[in-house]
């Protein structure tokens, strides 16, 4: 059997080998200064504006990597971090991050510019997913797109797990619908605040494919969705987020398209106001294009938000809008606090539960593979093909450890992800205990006599496509169940796992870890050769001649081992 080869990101590459500097050949840039025509009755740049801009810019970086037309699927949730003011300059850069079959995600950065003081911000950044189309109808299969950078290698292997956050997020939603919750007695009706209004679709409103342009329709629902928020409490509301746009159907010049907006419900300092857009033509029915669910606040002369009153929900529909704009929120929350946050920023223990498995899942693995993607390692020592490799970043010292190993890399995904299975390789795990959910797992180690007991999410991702790595992710939580016991010293594990395409493990930890590999560190043991050259041993007596290897993987791995 032959033995593969490690596999290493592609180095930052700012240049060409002739000395050019290198530009992604699907980025696409547009510059636009804030006129008044753009603004709202503050002086600031209408978020309905901005949608089209954004929309615009990445739907033409979409056509570039597709070579066709492109209509946009759905728009991800939106953060606006900051207003923009007229007479300054949007910046909009867009940029295909990767291909699937038939679709294409875009990333779009958003940043603004003061012409007389030459500062720069970010005001949002969002991912908009495209499908393109043939002129004579049915959708184009997409040609792979290869990143180039260390930053496009991070971002096209994040994609996937994007792309897996909106398959599931249906399913998050009716977890969280089974819990009640008491509506409030004394609260605003909200058919007060119910808002419908017609347009009728002209030509200036097509994008050049004909069709009514994304960015006009996403425009068109920002401006009743502000209506419907500001008759809540008879102020001018401020828009503060967007959760996804989902395109679900065409819509041509010549449609009528009837947007409609409610307040869903109103929390302590925000309100969730749903807005759908239906289109026909004469007599025939109704059609769905598009729905979303925008947060607006109400903010004070010094910009503080104000408190709100409570909805009280129409019957049936309402009710159920009003509960599941409870659900998004809670989401939202949770969605803000762990992927918002600069990885530096998450504490290391966040507390589980089944609302937010899916995004700090998110976290785990995006913290694992932008690990992998490092292209700074320093060889540390080297021992048969067992090497030891260091990083020193931020304060932080990083380790990784490399060996290679005779196994398909589907068998090896299949042992390793098993963690009760580690005390067969691994002396400093004397036992595996896994929750009844299978959520976390809650390993403990042994060190020098000083038991510790670790409390880690797993998240499993088996290969997007034939170039993808298998994934095991692995960080700390907290869980109230498992709270720490006496004689056990809690630790901590910011990421760690192993990443198998070939075979990588990865371990983010704080100081307890440390410990354990500060003497191979040091070149005064060489314990972490033993550990890894027993997992090898493991690997192959535990390979299965029943398992067959997927053509679309290599025969053999090879196994990375990297531990902060």
């Amino acid at each position: 059997m032959e033995r593969t080869k490690s596999i290493s990101w592609t180095p930052n590459m700012s240049r060409h080998q002739n000395g050019e500097e290198y530009r992604n050949p699907t980025e696409v840039k547009k510059s636009q200064i804030v006129m008044p025509c753009h603004a709202n009755h503050r002086q600031e740049l209408s978020v309905g504006e901005l949608l089209k801009w954004m929309d615009s810019t990445a739907c033409l970086s979409a056509e570039r990597h597709a070579g066709c037309p492109c209509v946009t699927a759905s728009v991800d949730d939106i953060h606006f971090e900051h207003t923009i003011g007229v007479g300054q300059v949007i910046n909009i850069k867009a940029k295909v991050n990767r291909a699937f079959n038939t679709s294409m995600e875009v990333g779009i950065v958003v940043s603004c510019e003061d012409l007389f003081s030459d500062s720069h911000w970010r005001v949002c950044q969002a991912v908009a997913t495209f499908v393109s189309q043939r002129t004579t109808g049915g959708k184009v299969q997409l040609r792979p797109l290869v990143p180039c950078t260390q930053a496009e290698q991070v971002e096209h292997s994040l994609a996937a797990e994007r792309r897996r956050m909106r398959l599931v997020h249906s399913d998050i939603m009716k977890d969280l619908l089974t819990n009640k919750v008491q509506e409030a007695e004394k609260a605003v009706p909200a058919e007060r605040t119910r808002v419908e209004s017609v347009e009728l679709v002209l030509p200036t409103h097509a994008n050049h494919q004909v069709n009514t342009f994304g960015g006009q329709i996403m425009a068109w629902m920002e401006n009743v969705a502000t209506i419907a928020a500001s008759r809540l409490c008879n102020a001018h509301p401020t828009l503060q987020s967007i959760d996804m746009f989902h395109f679900r159907g065409p819509s041509h010049v010549g449609d009528r398209l009837v947007l409609k907006a409610i307040v869903n419900n109103a929390f302590k300092n925000s309100m969730e106001v749903g807005v759908c857009a239906e289109a026909y033509q004469g007599e025939e029915p109704l059609r769905h294009i598009n729905s979303a669910f925008m947060t607006f606040e109400i903010r004070d002369r010094e910009g503080k938000p104000c408190m709100l009153p409570r909805i009280r929900p129409e019957p049936l529909e309402g009710r159920r809008r009003y509960q599941e704009a409870i659900a998004r929120n809670k989401i939202r929350l949770d969605r803000k606090y762990i992927i918002s946050c600069k990885q530096t920023e998450v504490p290391l223990s966040v507390p589980w539960d089944l609302s937010n498995q899916v995004y700090l899942s998110y976290n785990n693995v995006s913290a694992l593979k932008m690990l992998a993607a490092r292209n700074n390692w320093l060889l540390n020592s080297e021992k048969n093909k067992v090497s030891l490799y260091t990083l020193e970043e931020k304060q932080v010292l990083s380790f990784k450890v490399e060996t290679e190993v005779d196994i398909p890399a589907e068998r090896a995904f299949m042992l390793l992800s098993d963690l009760s299975k580690r005390v067969e390789w691994d002396p400093n795990y004397e036992w595996v205990s896994v929750c009844q959910d299978g959520a976390s797992n809650s390993p403990s180690a042994n060190q020098g006599g000083k038991v510790q007991d670790f409390i880690l999410l797993a998240s499993r991702r088996p290969p997007c496509d034939s170039g993808d790595p298998y994934v095991i992710a692995l960080r700390s939580v907290t869980l109230p169940t498992h709270p720490p016991t006496e004689g056990y010293n809690r630790g901590e594990v910011l990421c760690a796992g192993f990443s198998i395409l070939e075979i990588s493990y990865f371990n983010q930890a704080s100081p307890e870890v440390l410990p354990y590999i500060s003497t191979d560190i040091a070149g005064l043991s060489s314990s972490f050769y033993g550990i890894f050259c027993a997992c090898n041993t493991f690997l192959q007596e535990n390979r299965g001649d029943h398992a067959s290897t997927p053509q679309s993987q290599p025969p053999s791995s090879t196994l990375k081992s990297t531990q902060l």
